[in-house]
Formats: structure tokens, C-alpha cells, sequence
């Protein structure tokens, strides 16, 4: 019902981030998805890739603070009131939304939303009544 979200804690310098997907494409690891929130000093480069185990330890390896979060990923049509749909079914069923962030596959008329929420197993469910299609860390392999 989740998938598995990357957390990499990386300086807020110029290159470093050049650094890190260098890093992960030496290491041939393919991101589905990549947001990135910054502050001052640094940022946190969250990312979902096909095998998030192996990119832990790798990044781990290269010295970077590394944290997996279970967060859950929903695929909707591409088109408007796509994600209004989404964000008034959660806000119906009492579900915070602390973050979230998009991403596009090959799959023609279909996007993808990663969200952040406090109860993966409750927002689920309730999307689910609703017609709203959860996607597991199984089914990143084939986006």
C-alpha cells in the first residue's frame, strides 16, 4: 500500500546536488520521483527509486544521512481537478496532509502524486472508498 521515500540530507551549495545524482547514476539507480525542500544551510532531496534499500545503503556508504519513510503514492487521470479530488477526499475524511509532490510516468493521461500524511493506513482506506488507486513500491518498478 506504500512505497518507500528517500531522504537525503545535502549541503545547500552549489554541486551538491550535481554530487549526489552523479553519485546515484554511477551506482545506476533510477528515480521515479525527486522533490527537494531547502533551508539555508541545507536541503532534504526526497526521492523514490525502484529499489530503495539498495539506494540507502549505497548513499549511506558515500558518508550522506539517508532516512526511508513509508509515504503512499496515488495515481489519478491527467487532467484538471485530478488533485482537487484527491486533497478534498483526505480533508473529508479527517486526514492531514503534511506534504506532497508530482510526478509523470509513460503511462499516457496518467500522473502520480507521492503524499506525506500522519496515517498511510487510514488515508488509504479512505481514499480507496472513493475510487482513488494507492500504487506499492512493487509497481514503481514498472512506471
Amino acid at each position: 500500500m506504500t512505497v518507500k521515500q528517500i531522504s537525503v540530507f545535502v549541503e545547500n551549495k552549489a554541486g551538491k546536488l550535481a554530487e549526489l545524482t552523479e553519485y546515484l547514476h554511477q551506482h545506476d539507480i533510477d528515480m521515479r520521483a525527486l522533490s527537494i525542500a531547502e533551508t539555508q544551510d541545507f536541503g532534504i532531496v526526497r526521492i523514490i527509486v525502484d529499489d530503495a534499500y539498495k539506494t540507502s545503503c549505497i548513499l549511506k556508504e558515500a558518508g550522506y544521512v539517508v532516512s526511508i519513510t513509508p509515504v503512499l503514492a496515488v495515481e489519478m487521470p491527467d487532467e484538471p481537478g485530478s488533485l482537487y479530488r484527491i486533497v478534498k477526499t483526505l480533508g473529508d475524511g479527517g486526514i492531514n496532509l503534511e506534504y506532497m509532490y508530482a510526478f509523470l510516468t509513460r503511462k499516457e493521461a496518467t500522473a502520480y502524486m507521492v503524499l506525506r500524511v500522519e496515517d498511510n493506513e487510514k488515508a488509504a482506506e479512505v481514499l480507496s472508498k472513493n475510487g482513488i488507486h494507492t500504487i506499492t513500491q512493487d509497481a514503481i518498478v514498472n512506471l
